[in-house]
């Protein structure tokens, strides 16, 4: 069985819909600059990648209230722009899902309840009423949406939102339902500017992937989703699927908390993973959206393991000089810029590379490709954990 992608969604630090990004990404616009909207004392040092809005203008625009976590806000305004896009009739009567993916839910709100936690002698009652979990943010999404059929939370750290993508489409496929909002989102938080920070891998200027002088990865926010839909649901709509989720695997090297084996043997076995079910060989993939955050070890790790599987590497880059790390939502983002690349034949640059890693024979992509034939993008994400998956989209016969 085929699973179509009805529809797509996003918002980032380069636009606040899909048309938006996709001409920040043709016009080589990137969305790092210096730190506005988080309150933090790293504003003038770290870099980042904020969706340029406050909390109050983000409410506005999905209709939530504007107490509610700045997570939600970006899962809502991307969710809802996947399904108005995949513009499904009667919507409600199929069997419907929405599995959303982040990495640290509500923290924005946790921090602010974690102040007054240290003022009150009352820490338990404070704890209990603390609801801003993963979770919280789903449910709250779901519930605008109107959908009720499953809602579930994947955090497997920066390869969430594939994983997410990857159980939407294997619901289908087994009939448990016909359309999966599937996807993932992530805030800036206090959290992980401070995490990331402490682990010394954030770059002080704008990132550089797969550079030999690469110094780490910016942070960034956003959300993107896709609209999975069964053949029977395909088939209903006025406007036929451009793509489909063709292959995906989820592996784990056990290496370590947070890096990548040195031989990318966990990111070998998801692309290997990918592509087996996906039925194409490595001579069929046209693009690989990278991974890709700059960080030394996980460029190498990445690198490394491409060389492995391929051989002959296909084009290759890293849309995180755009976006920066949105975490939780790297790849529902990638998943739409993915889904633009086979749509409109365009392979997007890595911005800002200047010197080939010694250790790998490939370089990136560093100009804007146009009028390409791209039928089947690979997606890498890999997180925290060693949690390691791949995709595949392919263009729809």
């Amino acid at each position: 069985m085929k699973v179509f992608i009805a529809g797509k969604g996003v918002i980032s630090a380069i636009g606040n819909n899909v048309a938006e990004n996709f001409a920040s990404l043709r016009n080589l616009q990137t969305g790092v600059s210096k730190i506005t909207v988080l309150p933090t004392r790293y504003a003038e040092t770290l870099p980042a990648a904020e969706v340029k809005l406050s909390n109050e203008e983000l409410a506005q625009r999905c209709g939530l209230n504007s107490s509610e976590p700045r997570t939600a806000f970006l899962s809502s305004i991307a969710a809802k722009e996947a399904v108005a896009d995949a513009n499904i009739p009667d919507f409600k009567k199929w069997r419907t899902g929405f599995i959303s993916a982040n990495t640290v839910g509500a923290m924005d709100k946790t921090e602010t309840i974690y102040k007054y936690y240290l003022e009150d002698d009352n820490t338990d009652k404070l704890i209990e009423e603390d609801p801003y979990d993963e979770g919280y943010v789903t449910e709250l999404v779901a519930n605008q949406l109107g959908i009720n059929d499953h809602i579930t939370t994947i955090s497997t750290a920066c390869s969430s939102s594939t994983n997410a993508m990857a159980y939407g489409a294997r619901l289908i496929k087994a009939n448990q339902l016909d359309i999966v909002v599937a996807g993932g989102c992530d805030a800036m938080s206090k959290f992980t500017l401070n995490g990331f920070n402490s682990l010394m891998i954030l770059d002080t200027n704008p990132c550089t992937p797969y550079d030999e002088n690469r110094k780490g990865l910016n942070l960034g926010e956003g959300a993107g989703y896709v609209v999975l839909v069964s053949e029977e649901v395909a088939a209903t709509l006025a406007k036929k699927p451009t793509t489909i989720l063709a292959g995906y695997a989820n592996a784990n090297d056990a290496f370590h908390q947070t890096a990548s084996s040195p031989e990318g043997k966990g990111n070998f076995m998801a692309m290997q993973g990918a592509l087996e079910m996906s039925g194409l060989s490595t001579k069929d993939i046209d693009y690989i959206n990278l991974h890709g955050t700059g960080t030394s070890n996980n460029d190498l790790s990445e690198g490394i393991a491409i060389q492995r599987i391929f051989g002959d590497v296909p084009k290759v880059s890293s849309t995180k000089p755009y976006t920066g790390h949105t975490l939780g939502a790297c790849a529902g983002i990638e998943a739409v810029y993915s889904i633009l690349s086979i749509e409109n034949g365009i392979i997007f640059p890595n911005l800002r590379f200047q010197t080939k890693m010694k250790e790998l024979d490939f370089v990136p992509v560093t100009e804007l490709l146009e009028n390409m034939e791209v039928k089947h993008v690979m997606s890498n994400s890999f997180g925290f954990g060693g949690n390691c998956s791949s995709v595949i989209f392919s263009k729809a016969n």
